[in-house]
């Protein structure tokens, strides 16, 4: 074990980077989410009044929303924990693309669900509509739940090491 080392601070940067990415993803959504509620873009005191229709779905609009702020913290808190950590460097790799391959194929899709009025729960719908665009959503959804877990059992082996050198 005397090959691990803590989060290069590179490798922290690059995930700081991706939860701001997320976030600014997340504010702009937003921005589309608000203009979707009042079926127009207008920002008062601009003297601009568009009216549009964007199609979809409120709540998954919230979703959409949500998980790109969320999972930008759980990047970023990621980025910070790094040097709590005692990882070899292929095991930093795992836990760096894990990560963003978690925290990325959970928001896309959820966002995607907000357009389509899916959910992407079930293939075939379950008990919500069935459509192509809520099956591709589905299988989009497996690479993040695979990866989620390999992320956290990865970061707690991590912090596990860490403390036992304390």
């Amino acid at each position: 074990m005397s090959d691990l080392n803590v989060m290069q601070a590179r490798m922290q940067a690059r995930l700081l980077l991706s939860g701001l990415c997320l976030f600014v993803v997340g504010i702009l959504f937003g921005w589309v989410w608000m203009f979707h509620l009042l079926g127009e873009i207008t920002v008062w005191p601009l003297p601009i009044n568009i009216e549009l229709n964007i199609p979809g779905d409120s709540r998954g609009f919230r979703m959409g929303h949500m998980e790109a702020i969320t999972n930008g913290l759980l990047l970023m808190a990621l980025a910070f924990a790094g040097q709590f950590m005692h990882l070899s460097a292929k095991q930093f790799r795992v836990l760096f693309w894990s990560a963003l391959i978690t925290t990325w194929f959970f928001t896309i899709p959820a966002m995607a669900n907000a357009f389509f009025e899916t959910r992407g729960l079930a293939f075939g719908g379950g008990p919500f509509k069935a459509s192509l665009a809520n099956d591709v959503i589905f299988l989009f959804g497996w690479p993040p739940i695979v990866a989620v877990h390999i992320m956290f059992a990865v970061a707690l082996l991590g912090v596990y090491r860490y403390l036992q050198k304390q």
